[in-house]
């Protein structure tokens, strides 16, 4: 069983003269092996949010889902300890969103398809005997979510042998704590390349397995 949790960090917009969008744009693939190592992963999240970020005394306001962008490093490295032994691994490609021909930055449904396709292209499926599991967290409208699916399923499909089914889901992340653990290590990815941050990445680049910008500066 092959189980790969889909999420992003940055945005997709592309007016630098009248807004502040993000330089980059980072989508993450976390590739878990195994019923037992997904299990401790998704338990690893939920004892770092019960340890860390609900105990008994301070449950007043209860804090629902581990978030890149709000997570202090400290809780970060708390989580990791939890995983760091399991059996998975980090992929990410990095939007240089400059370099984007100007004919695609109105198509972000688009882009976004076709980033997401070259990270999917970077894990090795040899391994996956009974099944791939594709999880995203649900941003996208309806005709959105048709049109990925068709389209991750056409081109995966000479990757994996035809006998493994591969099953696509969207759902939220505060439903499903394995998308809260790629949201953490998108992040550091993305602190890496727009901000020059590097300690959480270095804690976790044990476990990049990829890690590439997408049309860089030349």
């Amino acid at each position: 069983m092959l189980y790969l949790y889909l999420d992003e960090s940055g945005d997709l917009g592309f007016d630098f003269v009248n807004k502040k969008p993000s330089k980059f744009f980072v989508v993450t693939i976390l590739a878990v092996k195994g019923n037992e190592a997904n299990r401790c992963l998704i338990n690893g999240v939920k004892k770092t949010l019960k340890r860390k970020l609900n105990p008994k005394n301070k449950r007043k306001r209860i804090v629902e889902e581990l978030k890149g962008t709000k997570t202090t490093i400290e809780i970060k490295e708390y989580f990791y300890k939890q995983i760091c032994d399991l059996d998975f691994a980090v992929y990410s490609i990095v939007l240089n969103k400059r370099r984007v021909y100007q004919s695609l930055v109105k198509q972000k449904s688009r882009v976004y398809n076709f980033i997401a396709r070259q990270v999917l292209d970077q894990i090795p499926y040899e391994n996956a005997e009974q099944k791939v599991e594709l999880t995203i967290d649900k941003s996208k409208s309806k005709p959105e979510i048709v049109e990925f699916n068709k389209y991750i399923y056409r081109e995966l499909e000479s990757k994996i042998d035809p006998a493994v089914p591969l099953n696509i889901y969207h759902v939220n992340s505060i439903e499903n704590c394995a998308l809260q653990a790629v949201d953490l290590f998108s992040y550091a990815i993305f602190e890496k390349h727009e901000r020059r941050k590097k300690e959480w990445y270095d804690i976790i680049k044990g476990k990049i397995k990829y890690d590439s910008i997408y049309l860089p500066d030349k």
